[in-house]
């Protein structure tokens, strides 16, 4: 039987990612983990997971809560530095292969 910890360790994403896409979608952390696994494989998936912890950011703030929001910032930088194709500063320096239009 998997555990949690089994599945966010096959997904491709840290537990504090997955916790920051509960957050912004409102579901259970299982089904984070099965949305994070297919965002991070697809083609602007990964740039989707930043949108959703730069919103979570954005609420923590607005309502206040400093914390959550420092919290979340390094949860971004972090996920950032693991996926540098989300950001486009990175993406120079990365040499991906173009993509073809089909």
């Amino acid at each position: 039987m998997l555990t949690l910890e089994d599945c966010i360790g096959l997904c491709g994403l840290s537990e504090d990612e997955v916790l920051a896409i509960a957050e912004h979608e409102h579901i259970p952390e299982i089904a984070a983990i099965e949305l994070g696994n297919y965002l991070v494989t697809s083609p602007d998936g990964e740039t989707c997971i930043r949108g959703m912890i730069r919103d979570d950011i954005a609420h923590a703030t607005n309502t206040g809560h400093r914390d959550r929001a420092l919290a979340l910032k390094l949860v971004l930088r972090n996920y950032i530095l693991s996926h540098p194709r989300c950001d486009e500063r990175c993406r120079g320096r990365l040499h991906l292969p173009e993509r073809r239009e089909a």
